[in-house]
């Protein structure tokens, strides 16, 4: 489902400790593990799967299904990562026992919330190097870097350029930064940090 910046109300500042479950669209990029070309290549601008690529893609498709809170908008599955916009919704499930008062920090507990984005994208992580691993019969091999992008789209014009960016991906792919043998700067790379850092300038 599409994010809609109206439909989906969300705060619009970024600060330490910010919870990364409530409503929201949230930009994620995850790489293969010292960016290895596991997931297929691209061939005149078009991305080809693999049989490992098309288990990285049904994988990350099926997280609504094990996140019902959880909606995917744009993303794309590169040849050494995964870019997607994960958007989480407010679910009204009725019910006071699933709306506990907030903890204290002495009493929080470790690990990501159930429902936030850390525990969403280790949850696609975990699924993607099992059956990766399953197919190619290598188990407890790792499959990606240890920590992942994230950034808070907190606007309609970042939405726009963040769905630009994913869609247009396999294109630029002889200049992205992810490349390990890229022939250039990707402007629209450039663009991205730069507005990157202004969001998160205004923000404080």
């Amino acid at each position: 489902m599409r994010f809609d910046a109206e439909r989906h109300h969300r705060r619009n500042i970024r600060l330490k400790g910010y919870d990364y479950s409530q409503p929201g669209a949230y930009f994620i990029t995850i790489c293969t593990r010292e960016r290895l070309c596991l997931f297929g290549e691209v061939v005149d601008g078009e991305m080809q799967l693999n049989e490992y690529g098309h288990i990285a893609l049904e994988c990350w498709k099926e997280i609504p299904l094990h996140f019902p809170q959880a909606e995917l908008d744009a993303f794309v599955v590169m040849p050494n990562h995964v870019h997607g916009i994960i958007v989480i919704i407010d679910v009204d499930v009725g019910a006071t026992h699933a709306s506990p008062l907030p903890l204290s920090s002495d009493a929080r507990p470790r690990g990501p919330q159930r429902q936030s984005v850390s525990s969403i994208v280790g949850s696609f992580k975990s699924a993607a190097t099992k059956h990766i691993n399953e197919y190619r019969g290598t188990p407890g091999a790792p499959v990606w870097q240890r920590n992942y992008y994230e950034h808070i789209i907190r606007n309609d014009e970042s939405l726009h350029r963040i769905r630009e960016y994913i869609e247009t991906n396999p294109a630029r792919w002889a200049l992205d930064r992810e490349n390990l043998y890229r022939e250039g700067v990707d402007p629209f790379d450039e663009w991205m940090n730069s507005f990157a850092r202004r969001e998160d300038s205004d923000a404080r």
